[in-house]
């Protein structure tokens, strides 16, 4: 009998995330090291409680509080195949999508899902990927049921989730797709989409 522990789910990146976390570390360290400067400078001129340089004091924790924050953000966004379903996590939720609820799933150009009015909500930081495969998931069940995914997918839900369809861009969405057909039904394995697909039984 093998005593091997079962393997932990690989952690696909949300790409929103990591490269909000690109975007906002300047600023988070901009504010810290001002902060450090000019605590230096008013301990070497003995003001260091004075009022003209007791604000400083308060950018250290600020730089800390926000270069913390946006690195847990960045660190617990990620998608997730898991044997119960796909798992979509962010800073305080999560939403495990099971298996007979997908429809389809395919790794498909980010820029699909921002079509017409929605091309207005591409951001910036993402502008880098908007032609590279993002994991498409095509969800079913009723309005209330696709409102309380979306609920549940955070900050960049707008972004992720539009009608039925949750595109979640990551670092290499032809791995997930494999990873999530393998999961599902047979009749869905024609869903496989993106550079990977599976070979038919013979």
């Amino acid at each position: 009998m093998s005593t091997a522990a079962p393997s932990r789910p690989s952690r696909h990146q949300n790409l929103y995330a990591h490269h909000l976390w690109m975007q906002q570390r300047f600023f988070a360290g901009l504010l810290l090291l001002a902060g450090v400067v000019a605590t230096g400078v008013a301990i070497y001129q003995r003001q260091l409680f004075s009022p003209a340089f007791a604000v400083w004091l308060v950018y250290i924790p600020t730089g800390l509080l926000l270069g913390g924050a946006i690195l847990l953000y960045r660190r617990r966004s990620h998608l997730q195949v898991r044997d119960e379903g796909v798992k979509i996590s962010n800073m305080f939720n999560s939403v495990v999508i099971d298996y007979d609820s997908i429809k389809s799933v395919k790794a498909l150009p980010l820029r699909q899902h921002f079509q017409e009015k929605r091309s207005r909500m591409i951001a910036p930081i993402m502008k880098q990927h908007i032609d590279k495969p993002a994991v498409f998931i095509k969800v079913r069940g009723d309005e209330t049921e696709l409102a309380a995914i979306k609920k549940r997918l955070g900050l960049f839900r707008a972004r992720l989730m539009n009608e039925d369809t949750i595109a979640v861009p990551v670092p290499d969405a032809d791995a997930v797709v494999w990873e999530v057909n393998s999961h599902l039904p047979e009749r869905l394995g024609q869903n496989q989409g993106g550079a990977r697909r599976r070979k038919r039984r013979r």
